[in-house]
């Protein structure tokens, strides 16, 4: 585990800290993720199975009422996505991170067996789609945050960065799945559309089986007052004794954080969470923290404005015009590379390399890729079945290999380090508000852009790539700007990067004698020295 490369430490760490308990959780609550990535991938074409059409009604209908369920099925998948992020801010402010994951996989569970056993009844189907949106938004609100609270600094990138990962496998399993079924299964048979369906199961399965792994997280145990539980939940985490001095540094920074912010914010030490949100949303009361929420938003925005859904548009037209006959294995490569950039990067060299300056280099890349397609689009005309010329043929190819090369360099940029970012500089007193915050930004940008682009494609033509590849460019100007670099940092020193600090700077005596753990105030003078 130690092998790859990380962060500088925030302070000397014992190497019992990067133990196989903390990478165990990660990957247990990643699961849940494996079951978004999935999602979004097989709904597609399952839904346009000959059986599925038969078994619904979808073939007595017209195309336009076809479309409809199509686009309905989509859409209220992504509105379940949408509120179930914002939903979740209740249950991971009130009854916490692990059992706001065990409400959402048992929400998405149910919504995956309403999607598999029906046979003429579209409006379980609709149900199911609803349940496995709010099970995700749920889960994609949650993964990130609880990651981020129990990852020793040096490695949060690599852990965090499980969430890409486990989205870009769950996609690519989802497709090759399809894939399968599509060249072994006879299309007339139901099965063709109910075992892509049942799938849903197995990692949201996997999950609930596991949940037993996975203790509450700590920065919320100490946010209630529940400073037992939070040590024990350190130490097995961390792999060391609750008296060993990274524990207790551990709870320090910790305890101090959450008295400042509610101190600064509310003037009390205590305060009712309903007292906190109320006094957090006065403006005099938010510097610091306006720009994170809208980085947050910006991010997202970004990321959905890329371009990668009109790679996924056109380039099937690419592959068809070059002489490629399995279009569809073709796109399944496409998105293996992607997948496996990801697992390279966010396990490898996220901590290495930060967060700012993939962002920059990725975004510059996948530019160059969309002004290439621009141009070849608008010069060679491809389309679909239609005899080119050698010269338009050989700049095919050379599309070809900008768009696996887009998937590669996309990986390590826009695709997954919003989700690191926000998780990991918020407060640890906003967390609940922030992590669907970001759920509901990716949801949302998601949807104006699914529903922008068939209308770009029919007034623009090859302008879209343009567009998009322009987009890329200012995103890598905003992230060289307003992205901080938070490799190695702690998340209690995240309010120092971004203003939101008492005038005077410390802690008041009163706040320090309440965080005083067992006379351990000298020794807490003296590391706070060593960290500066």
């Amino acid at each position: 585990m130690t092998g790859f490369a990380r962060a500088k430490e925030d302070r000397p760490t014992p190497p019992e800290v990067y133990n196989w308990r903390v990478y165990a959780a990660s990957l247990v609550i990643s699961m849940g993720v494996l079951a978004y990535g999935y999602d979004s991938a097989f709904i597609g074409t399952t839904i346009t199975q000959k059986s599925f059409k038969r078994d619904f009604g979808l073939k007595d209908m017209s195309k336009a009422e076809q479309n409809a369920v199509s686009s309905n099925l989509t859409s209220i998948y992504s509105a379940g996505g949408f509120f179930g992020a914002l939903f979740m801010f209740f249950s991971l402010e009130l009854l916490g991170r692990r059992m706001t994951v065990i409400i959402s996989d048992a929400i998405f569970i149910i919504g995956a067996i309403l999607c598999t056993v029906p046979t003429h009844q579209l409006g379980l189907i609709y149900a199911g789609r609803l349940l496995t949106g709010l099970g995700v938004g749920g889960i994609a609100a949650v993964s990130p945050i609880y990651i981020a609270e129990i990852s020793p600094p040096a490695i949060r990138g690599r852990l965090t960065g499980f969430f890409e990962s486990f989205y870009q496998t769950g996609a690519v399993i989802g497709f090759w799945i399809n894939y399968s079924i599509v060249h072994n299964i006879d299309p007339e048979k139901s099965i063709a559309w109910r075992i892509p369906m049942a799938v849903q199961l197995i990692p949201a399965g996997l999950l609930a089986f596991m949940i037993p792994m996975l203790k509450e997280s700590p920065t919320w145990l100490l946010k209630r007052g529940r400073d037992d539980e939070a040590f024990a939940v350190y130490s097995y985490i961390r792999n060391l004794p609750e008296n060993h001095k990274y524990i207790q540094e551990d709870v320090t920074f910790v305890k101090n954080q959450i008295a400042k912010e509610r101190a600064m914010v509310t003037g009390k030490e205590a305060p009712s969470f309903t007292e906190f949100i109320k006094a957090a949303a006065r403006e005099s009361t938010m510097k610091g923290m306006r720009n994170r929420y809208l980085l947050v938003f910006l991010m997202f925005m970004w990321q959905a404005w890329s371009g990668a859904a009109a790679i996924n548009y056109y380039s099937p037209t690419i592959f068809t015009s070059i002489g490629l006959t399995d279009v569809t294995l073709w796109t399944g490569v496409y998105g293996l590379i992607k997948a496996i950039g990801s697992i390279i990067f966010f396990t490898c060299f996220i901590d290495a390399f930060g967060r700012k300056w993939p962002w920059v280099v990725s975004s510059l890349c996948c530019a160059f890729c969309q002004y290439y397609l621009a141009g070849y689009i608008a010069i060679g005309k491809p389309k679909a079945g239609v005899p080119m010329s050698d010269s338009t043929v050989a700049g095919g190819k050379a599309a070809t290999a900008f768009i696996m090369i887009f998937g590669a360099t996309w990986s390590f940029g826009a695709n997954g380090l919003p989700w690191i970012i926000s998780a990991e500089i918020f407060p640890s007193s906003l967390r609940s508000i922030s992590g669907p915050f970001a759920g509901m930004s990716v949801w949302l940008w998601t949807f104006v852009v699914t529903k922008a682009l068939p209308d770009m494609y029919t007034s623009m033509g090859y302008g879209v790539y343009v567009f998009f590849a322009s987009c890329l460019v200012l995103a890598s100007v905003y992230a060289y700007f307003f992205i901080h670099e938070t490799k190695g940092l702690r998340m209690d020193q995240m309010d120092e990067l971004f203003g939101f600090v008492r005038e005077g700077g410390d802690v008041s005596p009163t706040e320090e004698k309440s965080l005083d753990l067992e006379g351990e105030k000298e020794r807490v003078d003296v590391m706070r020295k060593e960290v500066a």
